[in-house]
This record gives C-alpha cells, structure tokens and sequence, in this order.
C-alpha cells in the first residue's frame, strides 16, 4: 500500500535528518565551521578562482546563502574576494593558505561509518542508492530547494 510505503520513507528521511543535524554539530565543535562554510570551502578548491553565481550552483545553494557564507569566511580569513581585472562588475573568490589548511584538516562530512559501509556495497548498488535518494529529493521538490536549511549557517560555538 502507498501511504504504507510514504510512511515508512518519511520516518528513514526524519533518521537521516537527525543524523546530518549530529553529524554537524560534531563537524562544527570539531572545525569550528558548520556544514555548508565547509562544503563552499570544498567548492572553491574544487573549482579554483571562482564568482558566487558559480559557487551556488555547485554547492547547490542560493546566492543570498553563498554571500552570507563568504562574509563569514572572509571575516574568518579563509577566502578573498576580489574583481575581476577584466569586468569589474565580476567578483571572483579564492583560498588564502589558511582556507586551504583549514579545509585540509576539516573533518569528513558524512561519518567514517557511512563511508565505510558504502565502500562496502558493490559498485551497482552504490548507483542503486544514489539513484534512489536523488529520485526522492526529485519527488519532494527539494531541487528547487537551498540545502543549507537543513545545513545550518548560524555562527558555531567556540
């Protein structure tokens, strides 16, 4: 029966909720950076000198979001911010050395558990789980949603 079935995903989706929200919480007591400071590092060493606009759409955030995150990495000294020398209307963004140190020693974002019972699965089963979670974020609308609201970006404890 399908409301059996929605059920049954809605309660395996609030145990994955609660165990991101712990899971962020270690990761900011542990860094001093929550979730999403750590995933716009990420995306800014993936991508190199990059502007906002790019950075949300590879972090998946909205661009509000990536500003706020940047003001709070910038006051931190972890990224610059400079135009660009060819259209100053561009505002590129970099690492500075204590970005990249940071993220180099930032804990993983999923638990060492999880990696390691998903190195565990075959390779198929791997692209099964995947696609599965992609197709209930797809149904639950969640590409039109920012993913920091569940990754919070309020300031971290000291």
């Amino acid at each position: 029966m399908a409301i059996e079935h929605s059920d049954r995903i809605f309660k395996s989706i609030r145990r994955i909720v609660r165990a991101i929200d712990l899971r962020s919480r270690e990761v900011a007591r542990a860094s001093g950076l929550t979730i999403p400071q750590i995933v716009v590092l990420q995306g800014i060493n993936d991508l190199g000198e990059v502007t906002s606009k790019t950075l949300a759409q590879h972090a998946d955030l909205s661009s509000a979001t990536i500003v706020t995150i940047l003001d709070a990495l910038e006051k931190k000294q972890l990224v610059e911010r400079y135009r660009s020398g060819k259209d100053r209307r561009i505002v590129h963004t970099r690492l500075t050395n204590d970005g990249t140190a940071v993220l180099q020693s930032a804990p993983a974002l999923l638990h060492e558990d999880f990696k390691d019972e998903l190195a565990q699965c075959s390779e198929a089963d791997r692209e099964a789980l995947c696609a599965a979670i992609e197709q209930i974020a797809e149904m639950m609308n969640a590409h039109k949603l920012d993913a920091s609201a569940i990754l919070t970006v309020a300031s971290v404890p000291k």
